[in-house]
């Protein structure tokens, strides 16, 4: 078995995204250097089969209770300054600095 190759992540932990494909909004939470789940999920639901070897962001998704494991293709930075509304922001992080940037509380990995 080939070891996938590592980029370096164009996002940061706390920083707020767009999905590109779904159109929501959220903030990254913890990040992958190369695709971490099961080749089930990957066939049943990474529709546009993202690059695997690429960095993928665990993801709050804005205004639902829900994260998302995100391929970094699929994301943009928002344009939008506005905090994320989600029941877990508060768990991982301090505060929000009205730039796009949440500070973390700890660091989990």
């Amino acid at each position: 078995m080939d070891t996938p190759l590592k980029s370096k992540a164009r996002f940061r932990l706390g920083q707020i995204v767009y999905h590109s494909k779904f159109r929501y909004r959220g903030v990254i939470v913890d990040a992958d250097p190369f695709f971490q789940g099961t080749e089930e999920w990957y066939d049943n639901v990474a529709k546009s089969k993202p690059a695997k070897n690429k960095p993928w962001y665990h993801v709050l998704v804005h205004g639902q209770g829900n994260e998302t494991y995100v391929a970094e293709s699929n994301l943009l930075s928002d344009a939008s300054t506005d905090p994320v509304d989600h029941p877990f922001v508060d768990i991982f992080f301090n505060e929000y600095d009205n730039s796009g940037l949440y500070s973390l509380k700890q660091t989990f990995n």
